[in-house]
């Protein structure tokens, strides 16, 4: 259950490429999450140059080599633009992971972000063996909580006070996948 292989996967739907985040995404990643409507509900510190962005790819590749997450970027099939993120923040325990998503502004509403989740899932169950995929949404985001649905997933119920950010708590909306 889940160990994370030594080698990056990388992954492919009908229309996206889910690939191994590297320093020449920098600038993508600095417009994708210096966005304020991006980070609205995604816990990040805004990014405000390369070397921000840098140091998050850099980050990134450390939590996939200590096997405790990780995130692929996308892109569009064939280019090398950044157009979001997706990934397993972490594995709480072996048998389930947490995911974490963010897509660029221009790209919400085209079905994008269900079909690199639907693709996050098949890696999650069948490659990671893992028998729980849980995403945690803050309450006001409703998109975020549509795409999940349209995934399969269902809300658990509400977690009070879970996230702190920023010296404030946060309640956070609990939504699972269970293999069966």
């Amino acid at each position: 259950m889940h160990p994370l292989p030594n080698i990056f996967p990388q992954l492919h739907t009908p229309r996206l490429d889910l690939v191994e985040l590297q320093p020449w995404h920098a600038a993508d990643l600095l417009e994708l999450f210096s966005d304020p409507l991006v980070t609205q509900y995604y816990h990040v510190m805004p990014l405000k140059t390369e070397l921000d962005a840098e140091r998050v790819i850099s980050y990134f590749y450390h939590r996939f080599k200590d096997h405790l997450g990780i995130r692929w970027g996308i892109t569009l099939q064939g280019q090398s633009k950044l157009i979001g993120t997706i990934g397993f923040n972490s594995f709480p325990q072996l048998h389930r992971g947490v995911i974490v998503y963010a897509l660029a502004h221009a790209y919400w509403g085209q079905g994008y972000m269900t079909e690199a989740i639907l693709e996050l899932v098949r890696y999650g169950f069948r490659e990671l063996e893992l028998s729980r995929i849980e995403a945690e949404v803050m309450p006001a985001n409703i998109s975020s909580e549509r795409v999940l649905l349209k995934n399969g997933f269902r809300q658990e119920g509400t977690l009070k006070k879970w996230m702190e950010w920023e010296g404030r708590l946060f309640d956070i909306n609990m939504w699972a996948l269970v293999r069966e």
